[in-house]
């Protein structure tokens, strides 16, 4: 591995990616790969806070569209994220890791409760760090809770691992002749409304200074290789 040009990381998994080749749910090949690839940024001296989408469980968006007041069917959301993060976060336990969850609300004896002197304290016993629950607020989407946390625990960088490799000028899921960017600006993916992040989080990430790499999760090593800027996705830049 080359030299660290990060020392703590924020990563983001989108729900979606978590389900693998699968309709819902969790694929364990997935999570397998993505703990070995965390361990080794743990080893060489990175400290990883990770973010877990819930959209393979539940989204908000999508429950309230069914009916379900909007403010219930987000807290539903919040509770699929914190759900993802006790998963990963025995399956990285599993593996030799050191773990915590830290929520924004109680959850009785599943988590702690969030604020940046805990997670700083757990960074320094070289802990993965996870932020489950969101905002903890409705209405604000799990890609705001983790810049929010980017920002609070000054993370270096974001790394975004999605079901997509990258960003597009247009869904490559429906259209077989979108363009991939390598690097574009905040700014760009703003004016171009590209769904990258929620407008929210995208602002937050400009006015703060934190770049973003997006890539597939299920590409070999993909998180290894973002942190090192060797992968197949896209720099989303803020300078």
């Amino acid at each position: 591995m080359s030299d660290i040009r990060y020392k703590r990381v924020l990563l983001k998994l989108s729900g979606e990616a978590l389900m693998g080749d699968g309709q819902y749910g969790i694929d364990p090949k997935v999570t397998d790969h993505l703990a070995k690839q965390v361990k080794e940024l743990l080893a060489v001296g990175h400290e990883v806070g990770v973010v877990v989408g819930g959209g393979n469980i539940f989204r908000g968006m999508a429950g309230a569209a069914g009916g379900m007041e909007r403010a219930q069917a987000d807290y539903m959301g919040m509770l699929a994220t914190v759900m993802n993060c006790i998963y990963v976060s025995e399956i990285f336990r599993s593996q030799g890791m050191m773990t915590a969850v830290l929520t924004p609300f109680p959850c009785g004896e599943f988590t702690k409760g969030f604020s940046k002197d805990r997670a700083n304290k757990y960074f320094q016993h070289n802990m993965v760090v996870f932020f489950a629950g969101g905002t903890g607020h409705p209405y604000f989407s799990t890609d705001t809770a983790t810049v929010l946390r980017a920002i609070e625990i000054e993370a270096d960088e974001i790394l975004l691992a999605k079901a997509v490799d990258g960003v597009y000028d247009s869904d490559p899921k429906t259209n077989p002749d979108a363009k991939k960017f390598d690097e574009i600006s905040i700014q760009e993916v703003i004016d171009k409304k590209l769904a990258v992040v929620d407008l929210t989080a995208s602002v937050m990430c400009m006015e703060n200074h934190i770049p973003m790499y997006v890539f597939g999760l299920g590409e070999t090593n993909s998180i290894v290789n973002a942190v090192n800027g060797q992968f197949n996705g896209t720099v989303v830049t803020v300078d």
